[in-house]
């Protein structure tokens, strides 16, 4: 029998005692019930039994994170580590979300209730995990060092394949090595997938038959259903392609599983509606937890916002994001190519270096900061270019501008 043990720290919050509520949660989700069970003997707790490991008191609330019109104050709080045995729950992904998290957050008594990590152990290096990762995607672009300069489709939404396929051209020659269609971008009938891989592969084989360098573009394949999905992966496939970008939450874990199982694209994760689980802080999942899950399935680039985004997360969260990604699971290969993105223009180029200790192995997505560049679409990638040496160089970005014209624009217009 393993003595394995998933691990899975949750902040929780009641009005009653923590160390009851813990209790309950732990016997609810593995062996108990609501009354005691004459087959819940020794042996089977023993074998299947969840148990609390850790209680770590946190300062208690007057106010409660979740609606308590019939409760009162203090609401008191605590991040509780509870261990589920491996032998309960295996290495499978429904069962583990169902049994430590989906029926937690129906637990009576509960005021706030958040998962903060999943602790898993070795026997979950089963999962396939990122076919490309960091050094896959470095040697698919041909960047040997530094950032990974990109670009996404602007407008994101109503250009014609062959008005796509021109921006495409453009953004080559302005020496991005990655685009991506934007998130919203799948299959819409003024721009069907199968159209725009035709018009966009030979602008970017063209580019590689004249410089010898082949820019990776990842196309938008996303479907709910699974066969559809790998239609359009094989689609972009017979073209050349070898990147595809996926709204992870869309295809669930069920269609990431499937797809990674048979694919041969570069992965580029979008995790849009992450937000409906994180934004509160008294209920659903820190990225910290949420993120090795998709990575254990074959995430190989992981989008992450970044420092100043343009969206509502704090340069905190961001800058824990991207230590999440970095961290290994069970070794190196599993860490995804972190993208910085959200509103970046190049600006936050030294804050996010110095933040995200000083490393260059990032890609950085920057869609209105060069799209938008008040000198043209290759300034902007070049003003980019400018403010990453100025970040490895330990420059201030001002400093930098003096004699680099293109920086010198987007700190006038954005900074």
């Amino acid at each position: 029998m393993s003595r394995s043990t998933i691990q899975v720290t949750y902040r929780l919050e009641t009005s009653g005692e923590i160390e009851a509520l813990a209790a309950k949660i732990a016997s609810d989700q593995s062996t108990g019930t609501f009354t005691a069970l004459p087959n819940e003997t020794d042996e089977v707790r023993a074998r299947c039994a969840a148990t609390v490991v850790k209680i770590a008191p946190l300062e208690s609330s007057d106010t409660p994170s979740f609606p308590d019109p019939d409760g009162t104050g203090p609401y008191h709080r605590a991040d509780v580590t509870i261990a589920y045995p491996l032998e309960a729950v295996g290495t499978d992904i429904a069962a583990l979300m169902t049994i430590t998290i989906g029926g937690v957050y129906a637990v009576r008594g509960l005021t706030g209730v958040r998962v903060k990590d999943i602790d898993l152990p070795s026997e979950w290096s089963c999962h396939p995990g990122p076919q490309f990762g960091i050094l896959g995607s470095r040697k698919l672009m041909g960047v040997t060092d530094g950032p990974m300069i990109a670009s996404i489709i602007k407008p994101s939404l109503g250009l014609l394949p062959e008005e796509t396929a021109a921006v495409v051209k453009t953004l080559c020659e302005a020496g991005v090595e990655f685009i991506k269609d934007d998130e919203k971008l799948m299959s819409p009938g003024y721009s069907s997938l199968e159209d725009r891989v035709k018009a966009i592969m030979p602008m970017i084989n063209d580019h590689e038959q004249k410089t010898g360098k082949k820019v990776m573009y990842a196309f938008g394949i996303s479907s709910a259903d699974p066969d559809t999905m790998m239609r359009n992966h094989d689609t972009v496939v017979a073209h050349g392609g070898n990147a595809a970008v996926l709204n992870i939450n869309s295809i669930g874990y069920g269609g990431m599983s499937f797809l990674r199982k048979r694919s041969a694209l570069c992965l580029h994760a979008h995790r849009n509606g992450w937000d409906i689980l994180t934004r509160h802080p008294g209920l659903g999942m820190d990225f910290t937890a949420y993120q090795k899950i998709w990575r254990l399935l074959g995430v190989d680039q992981f989008q992450i916002n970044g420092i100043r985004a343009k969206y509502w997360e704090p340069d905190d969260s961001f800058v824990q994001s991207f230590k999440d990604v970095m961290t290994p699971i069970f070794s190196d290969t599993d860490r995804p190519l972190p993208v910085v993105c959200s509103g970046q223009w190049g600006g936050q180029a030294v804050d996010t270096y110095r933040q995200t200790g000083r490393t260059l192995d990032l890609m950085y997505l920057g869609g209105g900061g060069i799209h938008g560049h008040p000198m043209g679409i290759a300034a902007g990638v070049k003003a980019i270019r400018q403010a990453w040496d100025a970040a490895a160089a330990d420059v201030e970005l001002a400093d930098y501008a003096n004699d680099h014209p293109e920086l010198a624009a987007s700190l006038a217009k954005w900074g």
